[in-house]
């Protein structure tokens, strides 16, 4: 469980597992690599899963702030690829997953999206405007130096479900720590910077793809797995019933069963 420099930034990563076909996954914004604990032990005779913490996360450096989030994380991502493996994603990781998939194509054997957050994909949707309202909640209350309050509102919408009193303590310590972290996503989710929605990126992924979501997810997440999912040649959508956002938290078994069937489609 090493701490070196990975694209230029001290990078905290771990390996889950002792299969033989190499992973890699990246987590979503506010958690870290162990959200990926539950996910990759019922694999583990599968797959080799590497895991980071993203520049902020976990124990990983702090982002310095400066450049394009998503670019950095998927330099970071792209620097663990020694050959073809499986890569994974949730939410923000979801969406750094699908841009190194756009620009590497030959370097990936599966690609699996849990609940991308592409919000740019949906825009115009009658789900853009609630986002977008939800996001002026979170950014005036962060404005007005109530982190806490922002960590509220934000989880309210891409939590695990439950309510945020309920959350332990040091839980809701660590969100409220690194709540700034969600408006670094912005350029990438809301105006699309990684360019993954231009002509043909996403029609050139020929791996299978497959698109997972909880049926008690927002509804922007469903809109936005339509999008993505007409433009792809290979790929399945999949509804865990019960789940929220936090899925592989929350889900951990089907989302692991998800995923290996689409190892055993590539």
């Amino acid at each position: 469980m090493p701490l070196e420099e990975r694209a230029g930034h001290p990078t905290f990563w771990q390996v889950f597992g002792t299969g033989d076909r190499p992973a890699l996954a990246i987590h979503c914004s506010l958690a870290s690599s162990n959200a990926w604990a539950g996910v990759a032990d019922r694999l583990a005779d599968r797959l080799s899963l590497t895991a980071f913490d993203l520049p902020g996360h976990g124990r990983s450096a702090d982002w310095p702030g400066d450049g394009d989030f998503l670019t950095l994380a998927v330099r970071i991502a792209a620097s663990f690829i020694e050959r073809p493996l499986d890569l994974v994603g949730h939410s923000f990781g979801a969406v750094a997953a699908l841009r190194l998939a756009i620009a590497a194509p030959e370097a990936i054997r599966t690609l699996t999206l849990v609940e991308p957050v592409l919000f740019a994909a949906a825009r115009g949707s009658g789900t853009w405007a609630e986002i977008c309202g939800m996001m002026d909640r979170y950014r005036a209350a962060l404005s007005a130096g109530d982190r806490e309050r922002a960590a509220a509102i934000f989880t309210g919408v891409w939590g695990s479900g439950v309510p945020w009193g309920d959350l332990p303590a040091g839980e809701r310590a660590a969100i409220t720590r690194r709540i700034h972290l969600v408006e670094a996503g912005t350029p990438a989710l809301f105006e699309d910077s990684g360019r993954i929605l231009a002509d043909d990126a996403l029609e050139s992924l020929e791996m299978p793809v497959l698109l997972i979501r909880g049926d008690r997810s927002p509804a922007i997440i469903g809109a936005i797995a339509e999008a993505i999912a007409a433009r792809l040649p290979d790929v399945g959508v999949a509804t865990v019933p019960g789940a929220a956002h936090m899925l592989p938290i929350t889900h951990p078994a089907e989302t692991a069963g998800l995923i290996g069937v689409n190892l055993d489609r590539g």
